[in-house]
């Protein structure tokens, strides 16, 4: 029986590289005593590759100190190396390269791995503790004193700092005897190289009518006759996994099914961040495509309007003397006979009001020239755009969601890359300032947190730039750069900076929020005022509708 048949809870196993996969790989790997250091790189800030030749032939051994897949094992496919060369390589190729391999060993059942070889710059070990987060690769002195090391610990950080030039200190735990050296039937528990999974499949065994489970696993360590198993979905192990319910399949070489399956693993964990960065970066691009189709579309029936603005506007000239002072609206027979009421602005005089129909009629008249195209072409882009945004939530690989990313920034759909500086060399100062693409080619920036909305209005506004915040609430600082001419930014791209006010406040779920848009120069942050706090006058408040 089966431990999730015990339990009446199926579980779902991830088998980890612990104690017995690296006495496993470590048996692999004595056929490289004797071998020459040819060449040593780094794939990436956590994996160190040697290149060693024996026998005939060249091997090359991968050494991870990853915080999530520390491991070690050979490897068939040559790496490429990352540049710059980091300190660790460099200071390996000056006293590793041309030495030959004097040693591999585990150390005791835990899961530090020590390689050690003598050159022209005396005898020296390379280090690999594969433990979790606290996983290293460190090179060591015949003295004991660290040269070089992956990720340095300072003193500050750790009461085992790991420092070039300071003493090397094995790991501070506390003596503990073997997992392989304990009876059948001991509890297992804080033994030396006892990983929970290690337990559970013994318990397991015995379970399953295997009662000298632990001394057969012994007989198998002395005599290095493992016999590894690859368990699709679960991982890879140098012994049977079958006791625990979980399928499995024999292979030949460890490292040949360990190095499968992490790549396998490194590449699904590339993928996820890479497909929710892809489908944040495209859902804020389709918003921006849905606001300025509305736009489009608000626009067209403004401008079947335009022909009765002409006219109410020729209504109050015809009527100029039949209209009083102050009035808020005059009322008088339209050009059929019919009764129309005009509503008037008081503050403005008959004259004023017709001058200010006649303009809006024309904004109107000028909207309608090439809506109906403009219409076409955003809605075909918004629909390309979902059908794109479907294509990456399905897709599983990174080679697919690479493709689909080269797709995206071919049509412009993405943000432009920017790498990564010093604080004070990346735009607005390192603050966490978003840019987005609104209607017509607008800009529109927002901050998303305290501080880089204080950064946002009080550095990097100007005057004139129009600037949008949720009314009565907290929220994302809005701002529209104008080029000081914020008559000539257009209704619907105010609309779209004011969804996204309303997208970066408490109310994002309501059906209707107010926001506050005013002049940058009309905002200012009072003496002694948290961080982002402002007040603000000269507003008109624009409804918005941020869960739709």
């Amino acid at each position: 029986m089966s431990v999730a048949a015990e339990t009446g809870r199926p579980r779902s196993w991830r088998i980890p590289f612990d104690s017995l996969c690296l006495a496993a790989v470590v048996c692999e790997l004595r056929a490289l005593v004797g071998a020459r250091i040819q060449r040593v790189l780094m794939t990436d800030p956590h994996t160190l590759v040697l290149a060693a030749y024996g026998h005939g032939s060249e091997r090359w051994l991968l050494l991870s100190c990853h915080p999530e897949f520390a491991r070690v094992h050979l490897i068939a496919r040559r790496p490429v190396a990352v540049e710059p060369t980091p300190s660790l390589v460099q200071a390996l190729r000056a006293r590793a390269v041309g030495a030959r391999l004097l040693r591999i060993e585990q150390i005791g059942f835990d899961r530090i791995l020590e390689i050690g070889w003598e050159g022209a710059e005396g005898a020296h070990t390379l280090i690999a503790e594969l433990m979790g987060k606290h996983s290293n690769l460190i090179l060591v002195e015949a003295a004991g004193k660290v040269v070089a090391c992956a990720h340095r610990v300072p003193p500050a950080k750790s009461r085992r700092p790991i420092v070039p030039g300071q003493p090397y200190l094995r790991p501070p735990f506390a003596p503990k005897a073997s997992l392989l050296k304990a009876a059948d039937g001991d509890d297992l528990s804080g033994l030396e190289g006892a990983s929970p999974f290690l337990v559970a499949l013994l318990a397991a065994k015995r379970a399953a009518g295997e009662p000298d489970a632990l001394a057969q696993l012994a007989n198998v360590g002395r005599s290095g006759s493992w016999r590894p198993v690859v368990s699709p979905g679960h991982g890879v192990y140098p012994v049977s996994v079958a006791a625990l319910g979980i399928p499995e399949h024999p292979r030949e070489s460890l490292s040949e099914a360990l190095e499968a399956r992490f790549a396998e693993e490194i590449a699904q964990s590339r993928s996820h961040p890479l497909k929710s960065t892809l489908l944040a970066q495209l859902g804020r691009v389709k918003l921006a495509r849905e606001v300025a189709l509305a736009g489009v579309r608000e626009a067209e029936l403004g401008s079947s309007r335009a022909a009765r603005l002409q006219r109410m506007g020729e209504l109050i000239l015809s009527g100029l003397s039949a209209i009083p002072t102050g009035a808020a609206e005059f009322q008088t027979l339209d050009y059929e006979g019919s009764p129309i009421l005009i509503p008037l602005d008081p503050q403005l005089d008959a004259k004023e009001n017709a001058a200010k129909l006649f303009e809006r009629a024309r904004q109107a008249k000028a909207r309608a020239k090439g809506l109906k195209g403009q219409e076409d072409r955003l809605a075909s882009d918004l629909e390309a755009i979902m059908a794109l945004e479907n294509r990456v939530a399905e897709a599983d690989g990174i080679e697919g969601l690479e493709e689909l990313e080269r797709e995206a920034r071919v049509r412009r759909w993405l943000q432009r890359e920017v790498t990564a500086g010093p604080k004070a060399d990346r735009p607005y100062g390192g603050h966490r300032i978003r840019e987005l693409l609104g209607p017509g080619g607008v800009r529109v920036l927002y901050g998303e947190n305290a501080t880089s909305n204080d950064y946002l209005t009080t550095r990097v506004g100007r005057p004139s730039d129009w600037w949008l915040h949720v009314r009565g609430s907290t929220s994302a600082h809005v701002l529209i750069p104008t080029n000081n001419q914020p008559d000539r930014i257009a209704p619907e791209a105010l609309e779209f900076a004011a969804l996204i006010a309303a997208r970066n406040s408490p109310s994002r779920h309501s059906s209707l929020v107010a926001v506050d848009c005013t002049l940058r120069k009309h905002v200012r942050k009072p003496k002694g005022a948290p961080t982002g706090a402002v007040l603000y006058t000269h507003e008109k408040t624009l409804h918005v509708r941020p869960a739709v």
